[in-house]
């Protein structure tokens, strides 16, 4: 890849790190010294690696959304669902961060020579973590990549290589967490300081499922790989969360509170001492206040819709309060009100999804507002748009003390346990070994906390909607379950692309919403035939456009291929 912006910045690293290394503030900047300053201690490496939890996590609370996909919208049309992009004519692929991982990797063994492994293997492995998730992100974007693990000039033959096939990649991403697993800290610690063992673990699962699912459903597809070998990856998820399961570190947030616990998880103030939340990212207006686009402002940006809302396909697959869908079961109560349609459901719909008599705003004088207010001015402004009228509460917290545009502090959940169990979940019903006891130390937890029924092997209610009907059963049911409980965390578009899932979830459907009769106010947004919010009928009557032979993965912008002949464009983007 003859990544441009590499070349122009070869004389130049600008290191972002961490306001708490005082210490560091004292230093020449890094873009003024050479490699022959630096690196000298453990302390330097450290340094280095701050600047990644600044770029590779997110900024604000409950990081991640749906939009997208499915599950969410907002009040315009998602292009690459719609089917519109057009191939990028300009432009790099931006390997900034590969040039400067591999800058550490080139360096740090000036610290090895003088310096215990001890004193900085930490560092060390938190540098193979990074990897791993810059070339994962990569990987997602543009399937075959370039594996480059040194720093390249701007004459290295090496940039002119062509992509090595996404297969090689992903064997060599989750070789870097083994290294990286073996070499970080395998304490929980307060999981808002420095990465450890079994995140490193959670990613490489993570990695795992998503290569093995993608070399199985994309198989006979342009997308597919020569050779593929979807078990290895399985196993591989299989083997890493079941070392993180076994450690004992790790368990789903509970209190014994089944109405409330799963939606109190994600409004905390605190995930020091929580056995769910792995990795988190603390706020303190003392270091980190500043410009809206830097600071966390989650909670002042959630007390209205604002034109983001679920979507009734969402909504729909909530099961029944005795674990079986809502078709042709009489426990469903229909769809007149959202009150009405939360009755007798999975709990987790009403922790996720905001009733008109859920509080809303409690004052710090004891005045206290319901959602209700929001609901009667829905669509009457810009702040009130919610063209799929199911206001977002997960992730929200009521209290107006924690709602200081650009000085809150509420922190952000990075990486939770449930995940964990998620993966090994699916993975062991891809490889077909999937026993009752698999379940019930998994999917048995997650409704076990909300109060539902277990999920039984040999019982698995029929759902004639299921988006899935020529899969088994328990893949539908376990899909659903991820769907449910890691709703508008951000992992929706990644399952529907490893998946191969746009031509039954995204071609030709429209989002809907809510019965557009409870809307009091002047509705701005069309409705179906059958009474339903359809916001975009207008935009794309035929339903999204998603090209299935090409929409999946990005274009590789032409001047690339112009300055290197090697590289080859993406299936449906032309030559």
């Amino acid at each position: 890849m003859k990544y441009t912006n590499i070349i122009m910045g070869f004389f130049a690293m600008s290191i972002i790190f961490t306001a708490c290394d005082e210490d560091f503030l004292q230093r020449a900047p890094l873009d003024e010294v050479t490699s022959l300053d630096y690196f000298k201690s453990p302390s330097d490496l450290k340094v280095y690696v701050n600047q990644y939890y600044t770029s590779y996590f997110p900024q604000y609370a409950n990081h991640g959304s749906d939009y997208g996909t499915d599950n969410q919208i907002r009040t315009s049309v998602d292009q690459r669902l719609e089917g519109t992009r057009t191939v990028s004519t300009s432009g790099s692929i931006s390997f900034g961060n590969v040039r400067s991982i591999n800058y550490f990797f080139d360096q740090y063994k000036k610290v090895e020579e003088k310096f215990d492994i001890k004193d900085y293997q930490q560092y060390l492995g938190e540098a193979y973590f990074f990897r791993a998730l810059i070339y994962f992100d990569l990987l997602k974007t543009y399937g075959d990549i370039q594996w480059i693990t040194t720093e390249l000039g701007t004459s290295s033959p090496e940039l002119y290589n062509p992509r090595d096939p996404r297969n090689v990649v992903a064997d060599n991403i989750i070789s870097v967490l083994d290294s990286a697993a073996m070499y970080l800290t395998s304490e929980k610690t307060d999981g808002a300081s420095r990465v450890n063992k079994w995140m490193a673990l959670l990613i490489q699962s993570r990695i795992a499922l998503y290569e093995g699912t993608w070399e199985k459903y994309h198989a006979s597809d342009p997308f597919g790989v020569s050779n593929p070998h979807p078990e290895k990856y399985f196993n591989k998820v299989v083997e890493a969360t079941t070392a993180i399961m076994e450690s004992g570190k790790y368990d789903l947030y509970s209190t014994g509170k089944p109405s409330s616990d799963y939606k109190d998880l994600f409004a905390l103030q605190d995930y020091s001492s929580n056995k769910e939340v792995m990795f988190w990212k603390k706020y303190n207006n003392e270091l980190s206040r500043g410009d809206v686009s830097f600071t966390n402002d989650r909670n002042f940006r959630m007390e209205t819709p604002s034109g983001n809302t679920f979507t009734k396909q969402m909504a729909d697959s909530y099961l029944c309060s005795d674990g079986k869908p809502i078709t042709g079961n009489s426990l469903f109560k229909g769809y007149t009100t959202l009150n009405d349609e939360m009755q007798n459901r999975d709990p987790r719909f009403s922790q996720t999804i905001a009733a008109s008599n859920d509080v809303w705003k409690i004052y710090t004088d004891g005045t206290i507002k319901y959602w209700s207010e929001v609901y009667k001015k829905l669509n009457t402004s810009a702040d009130y748009n919610a063209p799929g009228g199911y206001i977002v509460l997960k992730g929200y917290n009521p209290h107006m003390i924690y709602h200081v545009q650009q000085y809150e502090e509420s922190p952000a959940i990075i990486y939770r346990y449930a995940e964990v169990l998620l993966n090994y979940v699916e993975a062991k019903a891809e490889l077909g070994t999937i026993t009752q006891a698999d379940i019930d130390k998994t999917i048995k937890k997650f409704r076990g906390r909300v109060g539902m029924p277990n999920l039984v092997l040999t019982n698995i209610a029929v759902d004639p909607e299921w988006d899935f009907p020529f899969l088994s059963p328990i893949l539908n049911e376990i899909r659903r379950e991820r769907r449910v409980e890691l709703a508008a965390e951000g992992f929706r578009w990644d399952d529907i692309a490893r998946w191969a899932a746009a031509d039954e979830l995204i071609v030709g459907k429209r989002p809907q919403g809510f019965f557009a009769s409870q809307i009091t106010s002047i509705n701005p947004f069309p409705v179906d035939e059958d009474g339903f919010l359809d916001p975009f009928k207008k935009a794309i009557p035929n339903g999204y456009g998603f090209v299935v032979g090409r929409d999946y993965l990005n274009s590789i912008p032409t001047s690339e291929i112009v300055l290197n002949p090697n590289l080859t464009q993406n299936p449906g983007w032309g030559n």
